[in-house]
């Protein structure tokens, strides 16, 4: 059963660029396929290529549940960027971190792969960015070399929005829509000051301090020594968020509204 469906996943894309184990936005624990759930990931990238074809989009910012994040108000903790391949096929282009370690690095996968990823909740969401925004992102999308320009190896899951130390998932997928609108943007502090100036707000967690200290000592992808003390020691910690990208963008007019696919 298993091998009939990866043989239906190659259909829609499995593409990994690297063959270590990689996470971002969902937990760490390695633990065989379950049939059930691989059924189920296989016919929520299916759907939601139906959906993305429809749209008539050729970019879209792409999201997943991986974990529960609720208790800090949020429904979703991963995102990339979807665009349409030449042959049709839909590439999702996100960075991910290496299980166990403090680092993380840009990946290309399909749909399939892309849901089959252990999702805390089988739901999906996306932005279509305007006309010019999603002209400007296409051929940065297919640039293994300018896709990676403002990638920073280093990774903290909670890299505080407005420093360079370390780079989370969804932060990199925020600075590259920067770098994509001005052509002029060469480093990661350029790319927050134009984020800055086009007011975009970062979520903002309240973790304590114990809470803090449990995640430094058990994780290597938790840091907390980038944010400013004044924040951290308040138990503000001010990060990127799939929910916040959402909210800046249709504020900003850079995209529609969010729309949703559940399973």
């Amino acid at each position: 059963m298993l091998k009939s469906m990866f043989r239906a996943a190659l259909a829609i894309g499995l593409t990994t660029l690297l063959c270590l184990p990689a996470y971002a936005g969902r937990s760490c624990e390695d633990k065989p396929p379950n049939p059930q759930s691989v059924s189920r990931g296989l016919t929520l990238a299916e759907r939601t290529r139906s959906a993305l074809d429809a749209s008539g989009a050729s970019v879209v910012l792409l999201a997943r549940s991986g974990q529960d994040l609720s208790k800090y108000g949020l429904r979703y903790s991963h995102l990339g960027w979807a665009y349409k391949g030449a042959n049709g096929q839909w590439l999702i282009v996100h960075k991910l971190n290496t299980c166990g370690s403090a680092d993380a690095s840009i990946y290309r996968q399909g749909l399939g792969e892309f849901f089959l990823d252990d999702p805390f909740r089988f739901e999906t969401a996306w932005v279509v960015p305007t006309t010019d925004l999603q002209t400007r992102l296409l051929p940065l999308l297919q640039d293994n070399a300018k896709v990676a320009t403002l990638h920073t190896k280093a990774y903290s899951i909670v890299s505080y929005v407005w420093a360079t130390r370390y780079q989370q998932s969804n932060q990199w997928a925020l600075e590259l829509l920067a770098q994509a609108m001005d052509a002029d943007i060469r480093s990661r502090e350029q790319a927050q000051a134009w984020l800055r100036y086009k007011n975009y707000q970062p979520s903002v967690l309240r973790i304590d301090a114990l809470t803090r200290l449990g995640g430094r000592i058990s994780s290597a992808n938790v840091a907390f020594d980038d944010h400013p003390n004044e924040k951290r020691f308040s138990d503000r910690i001010e990060t990127v968020t799939v929910d916040s990208m959402f909210t800046w963008m249709s504020a900003s007019r850079l995209g529609t509204a969010p729309m949703t696919l559940r399973l």
